[in-house]
C-alpha cells in the first residue's frame, strides 16, 4: 500500500479516475476485487449527500413540524383533567346568583350536571375511558391504514377532525348540555381520530433519520408530549374558573389549523425532495465482524455506501409489501416492549388525568393552581425522555435503561404520596423527579424503540413495517392508558394511598417484563468487551 498526496480538488477528480495524485493531502492506494487500483482519501473526504446543507434543513424542518403536530394532539387531550375540579366542586363558599333555584342546603349547586352527584368520580372515569378505550382499539387499526394511505392526507384529516371533536366537547358548556352520553360519544370519536397521529409522525421521522443517535434525537423530539400537556394545562387553566368550554374550544381550533399546515407542508420521504434516505443499519459493524471478507471490505468498491444508497433509491424497483399484524409481532422484542409499555403507560396516564384532582383534594390548592403545579410532572417528563435517549444511545441498551428508571420510579412514587404534600418545595421537587422516572421509559419505548423495531434487520430493508410496529406497541400501551384512569376512578373513593399502591405495582410489572431483554443486552456487552480486549492484545 502506497502513501501519496494531492490537493483537495485533485482528490475528488483522481479518486474517481484512479490516477496517482500530486499535492498536499494523503491518499491510500488499495486493490479492489477486480484488481483495479482504487484511491480513497483519508483527510480531504468531502461530506456525503446525506450531510448536505439542504438535507439537514429538511430534516430540521420535519423534526419541528412533527414536533408541533404532536404538541397539538396532546394539548387537546389535557383540558379534561384540568376541568374535573370545576365539574364537581364544593359550592358552600361561592356566592349564589340572584336567580338560583337550587336548595339552600345543596353544596354542589355550582357543579355541572351530571357530575354533581356523589358518583362523580366514576362518571369522570367513564368519560376518560371513552376516549382511552377508543384510542387503544383504534390504534391497532390505525397503523394498518397508515401504511397504505398517504401520510400527509391521513395525518392532516385526523388533526382537523380531532380539533372538531375537542371543540364540540367545549361547546357542550355554551349549549348547556347535561347529558352524559353526549360527552362520552364525543370522547369516543375523538379517541378514534387521534390514533392517526402517533404512527404517522413516528413513521415520518423514521423515514428521515437513521439509527445513529436515534435515542437522543427522539428523546428531545418526544418532549412534544410534555410540552403539549403543559400548554394544554395552561390554556385550560385560563378559563377553568369562568367559561370552561373555552378550555376545549381554543386547543381544538389550534389543532385544526395545524392540520391545514400539515396538509400544505409535510414531506413524507426524503426522495420526494431528491434527498438521500438514511441508513437504518450500520454496515461498518458487519465489516468489523468479518474484516477479511473482500466483498464487505470498505476498500472493495470505489463507491461509498452513501452513493450506493442514493443511486439505489432512485432505481425503480418493486414496492415492498406492507407487513401483516402477525408478522410484526414476530419481530424480536415487539411483544416484550409492548407489554412493558402497557404498564408504563398505565402509570403515566393516571398521572396525566388524575394528578390535578389529587393535588386539589389532598394539598387543597385552587383548580388553577393545581393545574399549574401538575405541569411540573411534564417538565420532569421532558428531562426524563432526553436522559433516557442519551443514556440508551451511549450504552446501546434500550431495555436496561428503561428497567433501571422503572426500578427507581417505584420508591419515588411512594415517597411523593407520603411527603410530597408537606410543603410547596417538596411537592415541586418530587413531582419533577417522578416525571423523570415515570415518563423516561414511556418516551423511549414509544419513540426510539419503536423506530428500531420497525426498521429491524430481520425485515431486510422493508420500511413498510414501521407504522404497524409503532401502532402495535402504542396500541398495547394505550390499553394500559385506559385501565389506569379507570382503576384510579374506582379505587380513589377508598383512599389515594391505594391508588399509589396500584401504580407502584404496575411499575414493578413493567420492569419484570423486560428481564429477558436486559439479560440479552448484558450478554452483548460482555461479548463486545471480550472482543475489544482481544483486539487490544493483537
Amino acid at each position: 500500500m502506497k502513501s501519496v498526496t494531492m490537493t483537495g480538488k485533485e482528490c475528488e477528480q483522481n479518486a474517481m479516475s484512479y490516477r496517482k495524485p500530486q499535492g498536499s493531502l494523503k491518499l491510500l492506494e488499495a486493490t479492489t476485487v477486480s484488481t483495479v487500483p482504487a484511491l480513497q482519501c483519508t483527510q480531504c473526504y468531502s461530506p456525503p449527500k446525506s450531510f448536505s446543507l439542504p438535507q439537514a434543513r429538511f430534516r430540521g424542518f420535519i423534526l419541528l413540524l412533527t414536533f408541533l403536530i404532536y404538541v397539538c394532539y396532546h394539548m387537546s387531550r389535557k383540558p379534561i383533567s384540568i376541568i374535573k375540579s370545576r365539574l364537581h366542586q364544593n359550592c358552600s363558599d361561592i356566592v349564589r346568583p340572584i336567580n338560583d333555584t337550587h336548595d339552600l342546603n345543596d353544596t354542589t349547586w355550582c357543579s355541572w350536571s351530571p357530575f354533581d352527584k356523589d358518583d362523580y368520580k366514576e362518571l369522570l372515569g367513564a368519560v376518560d375511558n371513552a376516549f382511552l378505550v377508543a384510542y387503544a382499539i383504534g390504534m391497532f387499526i390505525s397503523g394498518i391504514f397508515g401504511e397504505r394511505l398517504p401520510l400527509r392526507y391521513y395525518l392532516s384529516a385526523g388533526m382537523v377532525l380531532s380539533g372538531l371533536f375537542t371543540s364540540l366537547f367545549g361547546l357542550g358548556y355554551f349549549w348547556n348540555i347535561h347529558m352524559l352520553w353526549y360527552f362520552v360519544l364525543i370522547q369516543i370519536c375523538n379517541g378514534l381520530v387521534q390514533t392517526t397521529g402517533w404512527p404517522s409522525v413516528v413513521t415520518c421521522v423514521g423515514n428521515w433519520f437513521g439509527k445513529g443517535k436515534r435515542g437522543f434525537i427522539m428523546g428531545i423530539w418526544n418532549s412534544h408530549t410534555s410540552v403539549g400537556n403543559i400548554l394544554g394545562s395552561l390554556i385550560a387553566g385560563v378559563w377553568v374558573n369562568q367559561h370552561w368550554g373555552l378550555s376545549f374550544i381554543v386547543p381544538g381550533i389550534i389543532t385544526a389549523v395545524m392540520g391545514v399546515i400539515t396538509f400544505l407542508f409535510l414531506i413524507e420521504y426524503p426522495e420526494d425532495v431528491d434527498c438521500t434516505p438514511p441508513q437504518h443499519h450500520d454496515d461498518l459493524e458487519k465489516e468489523r465482524d468479518n474484516p477479511e471478507d473482500p466483498v464487505n471490505s470498505p476498500y472493495s468498491s470505489r463507491e461509498s455506501s452513501v452513493d450506493i444508497a442514493a443511486s439505489s433509491s432512485k432505481e425503480q424497483g418493486p414496492e415492498p409489501e406492507a407487513i401483516s399484524f402477525l408478522g410484526a409481532l414476530k419481530i424480536p422484542g415487539v411483544i416484550e416492549f409492548s407489554l412493558c409499555l402497557l404498564f408504563a403507560k398505565l402509570v403515566s396516564y393516571t398521572f396525566l388525568y388524575w394528578l390535578p384532582l389529587y393535588i386539589f383534594n389532598v394539598a387543597h390548592f385552587s383548580a388553577k393552581e393545581a393545574g399549574d403545579l401538575s405541569t411540573l410532572f411534564d417538565v420532569g417528563g421532558i428531562i426524563g425522555g432526553i436522559m433516557a435517549g442519551l443514556i440508551s444511545d451511549y450504552t446501546n441498551g434500550r431495555a436496561t435503561t428503561c428497567c433501571v428508571m422503572l426500578i427507581l420510579a417505584a420508591p419515588m412514587m411512594f415517597l411523593y404520596n407520603y411527603i410530597g404534600q408537606n410543603g410547596i418545595t417538596s411537592s415541586i421537587v418530587m413531582l419533577i423527579i417522578c416525571g423523570v422516572l415515570v415518563n423516561g421509559p414511556y418516551a423511549l419505548i414509544t419513540t426510539a424503540v419503536s423506530a428500531d423495531l420497525g426498521t429491524h434487520e430481520s425485515l431486510k430493508g422493508n420500511a413498510k413495517a414501521l407504522s404497524t410496529v409503532t401502532a402495535i406497541i402504542d396500541g398495547t400501551g394505550s390499553i394500559g392508558a385506559a385501565l389506569g384512569p379507570l382503576l384510579a376512578g374506582l379505587i380513589s373513593p377508598t383512599g389515594w394511598n391505594n391508588v399509589f399502591y396500584m401504580l407502584i405495582s404496575a411499575d414493578i410489572l413493567a420492569c419484570l417484563l423486560l428481564c429477558r431483554l436486559v439479560y440479552k443486552e448484558i450478554l452483548a456487552w460482555k461479548t463486545a468487551r471480550s472482543r475489544n480486549s482481544g483486539y487490544k492484545q493483537i
